[in-house]
């Protein structure tokens, strides 16, 4: 696949509520993810955890409200997109949050993801 293809395969599963399929389909075995430094466990590798690192997400969601992806932009081997989510966490107030995602790929997968929003 192309990074445009990448890409635009990330923003359908997304937008279809199929997070976890990106995992499955699009990212290296090895690949890394990096949130903002300070985050908890702001580093993880491999699709194993990145996979467990969703589900743990999603277990300490109370609601969820909305969310949307912008299509991506590329360039060269990289692409990024912005995300919102509106939801509420367990034991906390209802909030939106605002970030850029950017992805790396080589041969045809996603090795890297970093994400950056307002901490």
């Amino acid at each position: 696949m192309t990074v445009q293809q990448i890409a635009d395969r990330l923003v359908e599963l997304c937008r279809t509520g199929e997070f976890d399929q990106c995992y499955h389909e699009l990212f290296a075995a090895d690949a890394d993810a990096y949130e903002m430094p300070g985050f908890p466990d702001n580093h993880t590798k491999g699709v194993e955890a990145l996979l467990a690192k969703s589900k743990g997400f999603a277990e300490k969601t109370e609601a969820f409200y909305g969310f949307s992806i912008s299509d991506p932009i590329i360039e060269g081997n990289t692409f990024a997109v912005g995300m919102m989510i509106d939801m509420q966490e367990k034991g906390k107030d209802r909030a939106k949050s605002h970030e850029i995602c950017a992805y790396v790929v080589k041969d045809g997968k996603i090795v890297s993801e970093h994400f950056v929003y307002a901490m």
